[in-house]
């Protein structure tokens, strides 16, 4: 992939879910070595343009193209797609009878023929750079969320992913635990030459080490811009959606959904 090809592409991008239309009319451009924040309400379908970036969901319409080519329906195909990302999931996804270390040492072996005594250095490598390496042998029920996220955060990292993808990483974090996520997705991406997607609502905690914003609501791409200029932006949408108020042009949706889009 040449370097002034973006690691993300999507042109006109429809995604439905159950015979209804999620998004529709996306168009995104992320740079490589970028961090863009994609923000939204719940329900706005932030999870379902992450279903698609990693091939979990095909298009209704449009193209989707990750790391310079068109994400393939093929498992096969996909697979070795997806050795190019890392995800970094909502509930962490650790395994609670595995320890730090060998958490982060599943990737490794899954996908390697690496001998141990590699995976073992490797992954101390990747605990230290998120500031854990103390923590290797301890278990998932003995780290504290913020810990437990950036145990999730060097397994996606095992592989050198040139592309991370934040699914919500700050949930059930208290403010200084999301501090310290948010500043090593920021160094990370910087020391390490990645590019990072992050699907979160919290706003205040992501603007300030983003590059890039959107924001979803109503279908689509309500806003897109650098954050400082999100912040100025006086759309009454946007506004709402920065300042949490409960009435405006984002309608609170009491109704039972028959799917869900967070």
């Amino acid at each position: 992939m040449s370097s002034d090809t973006p690691i993300v592409r999507l042109t006109d991008l429809r995604l439905s879910r159950g015979g209804r239309d999620v998004l529709r009319g996306i168009h995104l451009t992320v740079p490589r070595g970028s961090i863009v924040a994609v923000l939204g309400p719940s329900g706005s379908g932030k999870s379902t343009l992450l279903s698609a970036l990693t091939g979990e969901l095909a298009p209704a319409s449009g193209r989707v193209e990750v790391l310079g080519r068109d994400v393939p329906q093929r498992s096969r195909a996909l697979l070795e797609l997806r050795k190019g990302l890392g995800v970094l999931l909502q509930g962490n996804g650790l395994l609670t009878d595995l320890t730090a270390a060998e958490n982060v040492a599943l990737p490794l072996r899954a996908h390697t023929d690496l001998p141990d005594a590699v995976i073992r250095r490797l992954v101390l490598m990747k605990l230290h750079a998120v500031g854990l390496r103390a923590a290797a042998d301890a278990y998932p029920r003995e780290l504290s969320g913020g810990m437990a996220r950036r145990v999730a955060l060097a397994r996606a990292l095992a592989l050198d992913p040139p592309l991370m993808i934040y699914d919500e990483p700050l949930t059930g974090l208290d403010p200084i635990a999301s501090g310290v996520v948010m500043s090593l997705v920021r160094r990370l991406n910087d020391t390490l030459g990645l590019t990072s997607i992050v699907v979160t609502h919290h706003v205040h905690e992501t603007l300030p080490v983003a590059d890039h914003a959107i924001v979803i609501a109503n279908g689509g791409i309500v806003f897109s811009g650098t954050p400082e200029q999100l912040e100025a932006s006086a759309d009454p949408l946007v506004q709402q959606f920065l300042r949490g108020q409960p009435d405006g042009p984002i309608a609170f949706d009491a109704a039972p959904r028959a799917t869900e889009v967070a």
